[in-house]
């Protein structure tokens, strides 16, 4: 697939700079792919296409406060640490800006938001400190970051000591930043926020639920290689990014009920979709914990998932292509097309569809 068929042009009026209030006043785009039909609604009506015995499976990962302050010693220069993707409990990708300024091999160390580059351990700060070495660099530029802490430790030191990371297109600070985590974000590890759940209250999944609708998570932590763009010209040359995912016994044994009562499993976005197809063989879906580095795109068959509740993702990205392998290629664009006429918001903060079958 040329990766040219990926693009579209969008106003950038229509990209979402605040989140809508309430969540749930967001607009849907109900897509539906056995008919083609185009339905314009509200998301709190999600209620009217989810049937008793589905089963909702959301990401519960919860947003780190990725974005780190620094200066450098002795010079005063500022620098920037933004966290990319986690390699294990102790270690981090990283961007630092400027890079230039950071040599490998010298510890960083984060104090309220401040990060000092000390050229031995010796003359890092006390035990309030939270230290870092750079191990060296990535292929793409990035910079790998070991830190002195690990694991629940680390991620509430980041909780202390960072900031939470909008996307770049967002150029609003946001007056709350839970308005960035989901109602349900319980699992600290993402960069990103897993969107299409911003549009759910506690109020709306209660009445789901009450409904007969299931309700069982997974937790993927998304980096922000999430958001970059295909280069390639061809589609399957792309290298995918890779996510930590956890799908739990409960999780599978749901999933798995539900389908073999003839009911659907909708996934609550693209991380949520990539967990539970990662998480299938056999002709079930089993419980998963690891990396996955599933690169789904048009000619993949789904077998986990049979509805998406999903954002507008961004021109030429691995997400546009997932979304547009679940329906198909042309009736993606079409469904796009109509909602730049119809003036939907784009995007993190933006609006969202709901992706069925049938």
């Amino acid at each position: 697939m040329k990766t040219d068929e990926l693009d579209y042009e969008l106003p950038p009026d229509l990209i979402a700079q605040t989140p809508a209030t309430p969540r749930d006043e967001s607009r849907l785009l109900v897509v539906h792919g056995d008919t083609g039909r185009l339905e314009h609604r509200c998301f709190r009506d999600i209620g009217d296409y989810l049937r008793p015995g589905d089963t909702l499976v959301p990401n519960n990962s919860r947003v780190l406060p990725a974005r780190l302050r620094a200066h450098k010693l002795p010079t005063g220069g500022s620098l920037e640490v933004l966290l990319l993707e986690r390699e294990d409990e102790q270690t981090w990708q990283a961007l630092v800006n400027p890079g230039r300024r950071v040599a490998d091999g010298a510890v960083v160390e984060f104090e309220r938001q401040q990060v000092f580059v000390c050229p031995t351990d010796e003359q890092a700060a006390g035990p309030s400190a939270l230290r870092a070495e750079v191990l060296g660099r990535t292929a793409g530029g990035a910079r790998r970051l070991r830190f002195s802490s690990a694991g629940a430790d680390l991620e509430r030191a980041f909780e202390s000591f960072g900031e939470t990371p909008l996307p770049p297109y967002i150029r609003q600070p946001l007056d709350d930043p839970e308005r960035y985590q989901t109602v349900y974000a319980s699992a600290r590890g993402s960069v990103a926020a897993p969107t299409a759940g911003l549009h759910f209250t506690p109020q709306l999944l209660s009445r789901l639920q009450a409904s007969g609708v299931g309700l069982e998570y997974v937790t993927v932590h998304i980096g922000l290689h999430t958001f970059r763009p295909i280069r390639a010209e061809e589609v399957e040359a792309h290298e995918i990014h890779r996510e930590l995912c956890t799908v739990s016994e409960a999780t599978a044994h749901a999933a798995n009920s539900a389908r073999a009562q003839g009911r659907r499993v909708v996934a609550v976005g693209t991380s949520s979709v990539r967990a539970l197809e990662s998480a299938w063989r056999d002709g079930a879906v089993h419980p998963y914990q690891g990396w996955s580095n599933l690169y789904i795109y048009p000619g993949y068959t789904y077998h986990a998932v049979d509805a998406m509740i999903t954002n507008f993702h961004l021109p030429r990205t691995t997400l546009l292509a997932l979304v547009a392998a679940f329906l198909t290629p042309e009736l993606i664009r079409a469904a796009y097309a109509e909602a730049i006429r119809e003036r939907y918001r784009f995007y993190s903060f933006g609006d969202a569809c709901l992706l069925l079958h049938a």
